[in-house]
C-alpha cells in the first residue's frame, strides 16, 4: 500500500449485559441497558448521514432469538474459567425466554436491522464475551467458541470476518485459531506502554494515566501508518492488527467542565491521521450511550462533522475493519 490516504475505523463492542454481567447486575447498569438500542439508532443515523462505515463487534449470545436457539449454537467444550464468576453459561436458566423478555440478552432483531446496511459490517467480540487470560480456559475451548459465533452468524446469512476481543486480551495463538474460523482481523491494542499489560505499574496509576491521556496528549496521537500495519503471521495464515487508537470516554457530569478537551484530542489526533496516511481507530460499547444519550450523541455528532471536513481536505476515509483488510489483499 503507497502512500495511502488515511482511515477513520470505529469498531463498537455490542454485547448488552453479557459484556458486564461478571462485575454489574442489570438493576446496576438498568438505564444504560434499556437505552441501547435508541443509542444504536442514534448511531446509525448520524453515520448514514455522515457516511461513516462502523463495524459492530457482536457477542454471540445476541444472535439467539430464544434460549433454545441458544442451547442449540452453544459449543459443547465450554470455557472451564477458575474464576467462575466470568463464566456466563449459568446466568442463561435465570433471564427471559426470548428478546421480548430478555432485552438485556438476546438482540436478533437489532442485529438484523444493522446488518441491512451494507456500509456497515457486523463482526465478532466472540460468543459467549469470553476471556482469553482468564486462568482456566484452554485454547481448545476458545477454538469452540469462535466456531459457535461464526456458525450462528451463518445461520443469519452474515459472514463474520473479524474480532474484538473482550477486555482486549489478544493472544497470538488464539489469533491463528480465528484465521482457522475465516478471521482476518482484529483489533489490537494501543502501541503506548500504558496501554499494554503489565505488573510493574500499580492499577490506580494505570487508569489515571490512561484518564489523563484522554484528555491531554501524554502518549503521542495513537495513529499508525497503513503502510506499516504489522501482520500477524503464522503458518495458517494472517491476521490484520487494526490497533486502537481512543476509547471514546461517555460524557461525564463530573467531569463536564473536560468535555471539550475530550473532543478535541480526539480530532487533533484524526488530523494527524489524514494529513499522514495514518489509521485513527475509535472504539466504545452501544451501551456506554444509554446515559446522558443527548450528550454523548452530540459529541458523536462533532467527530463525524470533523471527519467530513478532513474527508474534503485531506481524502480521508471510512473503513469498517474488513474493508480496510481487503485493502492489503
Amino acid at each position: 500500500m503507497e502512500n495511502p490516504s488515511g482511515t477513520f475505523v470505529i469498531s463498537l463492542d455490542f454485547e448488552l449485559h453479557w459484556g458486564i454481567f461478571d462485575v454489574k447486575s442489570v438493576d446496576d447498569y438498568k438505564l444504560n441497558l434499556e437505552n441501547t438500542r435508541k443509542a444504536i439508532r442514534g448511531i446509525l443515523e448520524l453515520s448514514d448521514k455522515y457516511k461513516i462505515r462502523l463495524t459492530f463487534s457482536t457477542v454471540g449470545f445476541l444472535f439467539a432469538e430464544n434460549k433454545d436457539e441458544l442451547t442449540h449454537f452453544a459449543p459443547k467444550v465450554k470455557p472451564r474459567y477458575t474464576n467462575q464468576n466470568l463464566n456466563p453459561y449459568p446466568l442463561i436458566s435465570s433471564i427471559g425466554k426470548d428478546e421480548i423478555d430478555a432485552p438485556y440478552h438476546f438482540a436478533k432483531k437489532e442485529i438484523e436491522q444493522i446488518a441491512k446496511n451494507p456500509n456497515h459490517e457486523i463482526g465478532t467480540h466472540t460468543f459467549s464475551h469470553y476471556y482469553c487470560c482468564a486462568e482456566g480456559q484452554t485454547l481448545e475451548q476458545f477454538d469452540n467458541d469462535i466456531n459457535a459465533a461464526v456458525k450462528i452468524a451463518e445461520a443469519m446469512g452474515i459472514s463474520i470476518n473479524s474480532i474484538v476481543f473482550p477486555r482486549n486480551q489478544v493472544k497470538d495463538d488464539y489469533l491463528r485459531t480465528c484465521f482457522k474460523n475465516g478471521i482476518t482481523s482484529y483489533r489490537g491494542t494501543e502501541e503506548a506502554g500504558v496501554y499494554q499489560p503489565r505488573k510493574s505499574m500499580p492499577r490506580i496509576m494505570e487508569k489515571g494515566l490512561r484518564l489523563m491521556d484522554s484528555y491531554v496528549n501524554v502518549f503521542g496521537y495513537h495513529t499508525y501508518p497503513l503502510g506499516t500495519l504489522q501482520l500477524s503471521r503464522s503458518k495458517n495464515g494472517e491476521c490484520l492488527n487494526i490497533p486502537s487508537s481512543r476509547f471514546l470516554r461517555p460524557y461525564s457530569k463530573t467531569l463536564k467542565i473536560l468535555e471539550k478537551l475530550k473532543i478535541l484530542r480526539i480530532k487533533k489526533a484524526m488530523t494527524h491521521a489524514a494529513k499522514h496516511g495514518h489509521l485513527y481507530h475509535l472504539w466504545w460499547h452501544p451501551h456506554n450511550f444509554g446515559a446522558n444519550m443527548k450528550e454523548n450523541l452530540g459529541n458523536l455528532e462533532m467527530i463525524f462533522k470533523h471527519f467530513q471536513k478532513l474527508e474534503k481536505d485531506y481524502s480521508f476515509t471510512s473503513n469498517t475493519m474488513t474493508s480496510l483488510k481487503e485493502q492489503f489483499d
